[in-house]
């Protein structure tokens, strides 16, 4: 599908970004270069082992291959509605048609082995729900305002956990439209009833993150979906003042000098107002729902070296200077769980090398409680170059194996995975998704491994079915299954760990019971309960089937 480039992005033709996203770094001296934004991760070595289960006998039987995929890791795509990217992929749409589009979506994220997605639910100052401080997204129904006929956002949340999928609401804190004419917002749109809350700088218009009404607005909008919704994570992009255009300058002296407070200098006082509101952003999710993980994906380089001796050895944008996201600093501060920098761009780029930063953001989360994701870009592969060769996705992910702070990788976009990078894809699957993996356990978020399951009930017909029940306490969120081929073996604790065994997983019920189906007989099952922060119990009871 044509999609129109965002301004200050190249003409029809050129390479799409994330919209507004530079498609190239930008060097020191200010020219624009024609290289390629775009990377592609790997889930570093394993992050967890399973709870319980322990390789602990320490014979050569039980010692885990190093280079296997590791057992736990973030695999991810981002699912973009502005501008109708991925979903809905057209304005005007039938409830039931929109539903099935996310479907078929989430259904091709499990074929490729993912396991959680980011979706986009709050574009451009508008909403995927019924929102009582924003209207219903424009990208719905082709008009800002309009009720779609159903809750997009209930639909997508539900159908993602029914397909053991995490649900990540990705939101846009700042950019109110991809024009800037208030009059084409719908009449009780918030910025149109405060326009002093807003500016238009690039051919768009945004909220003012300087006003301290407007963060206190912003967060409590985007709160509304996280107290309401049983979402996972909440998402941030890398857009917080806008990325800078030729010869404009952002129109936010007044503002400065209003609320400039202490400050003498306007860059400062910028990177200040976005540290403040991701701050309180951070403290209101954990507040709400402390299970909720909150995470960020800023551009890919904070500052170089030569600007910044603590920087990277690039030459490329810096979004520190540039856009006013001190990312480094949420890291070092805690106030993200994790950090999922877009690296995207090839090995081997002199102004920008995906080798170079990957290590440079491992040495970032270094020591703190913050997991490191790569955020590939999906959306290049294909591109002459580098890019023209469908491997080198796998290769970003090869390169991450002997980078252990790596936990994962998210995707833009769902529509790639399927298109321009489906035969990338599939190379990603055959030599690095093979096997599923379950999400990376956050430490520092609260939360109590359950008790051991029950496998009652294998049968083989068409396949394998497995009647699963809970331990006694609290339901699980979910079951993984493992699979171990023969009869029961003396040791389960060393057979059931190790990425290769792992089959799959299953939602709980509304009663804690779940039915695994699967293929393959000839092999003993067993499984592990799970909760909502990927805690996981001790092997169940085995179950062989003939």
């Amino acid at each position: 599908m044509r999609r129109a480039p965002p301004a200050g992005e190249p003409p029809e033709g050129a390479t799409l970004a994330h919209p507004s996203r530079p498609t190239s770094p930008v060097p020191r001296c200010g020219a624009l270069l024609a290289a390629t934004l775009v990377a592609a991760l790997l889930p570093a070595l394993p992050a967890a082992a399973l709870t319980a289960p322990a390789t602990g006998t320490g014979s050569a039987e039980c010692r885990a291959d190093p280079r296997a995929a590791p057992e736990r890791q973030m695999r991810a795509e981002w699912i973009a509605g502005v501008q109708n990217i991925d979903w809905p992929s057209r304005t005007g749409l039938t409830p039931e048609q929109q539903q099935a589009e996310l479907t078929a979506l989430y259904d091709r994220a499990v074929d490729n082995g993912l396991n959680a997605v980011f979706v986009q639910i709050r574009p451009t100052a508008d909403a995927f729900w019924p929102s009582p401080h924003e209207p219903w997204s424009q990208w719905l129904t082709g008009t800002q305002g309009r009720n779609p006929g159903y809750d997009p956002l209930e639909f997508a949340v539900a159908e993602a956990h029914a397909r053991g999928l995490e649900f990540h609401g990705w939101f846009n804190p700042y950019r109110v439209a991809m024009h800037d004419d208030p009059d084409r917002l719908s009449a009780d749109h918030p910025a149109r009833r405060n326009p002093d809350w807003t500016f238009s700088y690039g051919g768009r218009l945004y909220y003012d993150p300087g006003i301290p009404e407007v963060r206190e607005f912003v967060i409590g909008a985007m709160m509304h979906a996280v107290e309401n919704y049983d979402m996972d994570g909440v998402h941030f992009d890398d857009y917080f003042y806008p990325y800078p255009v030729s010869g404009q300058e952002i129109p936010d002296a007044d503002t400065f000098a209003e609320y400039g407070g202490d400050h003498d200098d306007i860059d400062d006082w910028r990177r200040d107002n976005v540290d403040t509101m991701v701050r309180e952003m951070d403290e209101a999710v954990h507040a709400a729902k402390p299970h909720v993980k909150f995470g960020i994906s800023p551009f890919g380089i904070w500052r170089n070296a030569s600007t910044d001796p603590e920087g990277s050895a690039t030459n490329g944008l810096q979004s520190y200077d540039a856009i006013f996201a001190d990312s480094r600093r949420w890291v070092r501060e805690g106030w993200v769980d994790y950090i999922n920098p877009q690296i995207y761009w090839e090995i081997g780029l002199p102004v920008a090398d995906y080798a170079v930063l990957v290590p440079w953001w491992e040495q970032v989360v270094a020591g703190t409680d913050v997991h490191l994701y790569v955020g590939q870009a999906a959306y290049k592969v294909g591109n002459a170059g580098a890019w023209s060769d469908p491997r080198e996705l796998s290769r970003h992910l090869e390169f991450n194996r002997d980078h252990p702070g790596v936990l994962g990788d998210v995707y833009f976009s769902a529509n790639s995975l399927d298109t321009n990078a489906a035969e990338a894809m599939a190379l990603v699957r055959e030599e690095h998704y093979r096997h599923p993996a379950l999400v990376p356990l956050h430490e520092g978020l609260p939360g109590r491994a359950p008790q051991a399951p029950r496998v009652v009930g294998g049968a083989q017909g068409d396949g394998v079915e497995l009647s699963i029940r809970p331990g006694r306490g609290e339901r699980p969120a979910y079951y993984a299954v493992y699979a171990v081929e023969g009869q029961p073996g003396r040791d389960p604790d060393c057979a059931v760990p190790g990425v290769r065994t792992l089959v799959g997983t299953v939602p709980a019920g509304d009663d804690g019971r779940a039915v695994f189906t699967t293929e393959g007989g000839g092999r003993t099952y067993y499984a592990t309960a799970l909760d909502r922060t990927h805690r996981e119990s001790g092997v169940s009871n085995p179950r062989h089937v003939p």
